[in-house]
């Protein structure tokens, strides 16, 4: 079981099985969220300790369509965990407990800064 909580503990909740994926969202949306390492989780993993009640979440305007959750006390930025998508993004950085999964993709890497240089290190196995 992995943990997640937000900064100030008012949110907390679980994974009963690892992420799918992770990746680095660099859209100027998810980057101002603070949420552009994220993990995807199937819905059916994820369960609640508490505080779900204390999420709050941001309708963008078109031509976005997603919405970002946050805490509401703490501004955490929790990613997609309202979602009633079969899978979801959460922000990596809400896990409390180490993700047994590393860094698979980039996206948007058109709007990253140009101050942000991809640095992933190599898969040996993927070369030949």
């Amino acid at each position: 079981m992995l943990k997640g909580s937000c900064y100030c503990g008012a949110i907390e909740f679980a994974l009963d099985s690892p992420p799918t994926m992770m990746g680095t969202c660099h859209c100027s949306r998810c980057r101002k969220a603070g949420a552009s390492a994220i993990v995807f989780v199937k819905k059916d993993t994820l369960s609640w300790i508490k505080g779900k009640d204390n999420v709050q979440a941001f309708a963008p305007e078109a031509p976005y369509k997603y919405p970002r959750c946050f805490c509401k006390t703490c501004g955490t930025s929790l990613g997609e965990i309202l979602s009633e998508e079969d899978s979801f993004p959460i922000s990596a950085n809400a896990f409390d407990d180490e993700l047994p999964i590393k860094n698979g993709f980039h996206e948007h890497v058109n709007e990253k800064p140009s101050w942000y240089e991809i640095c992933d290190p190599k898969d040996p196995s993927a070369e030949g």
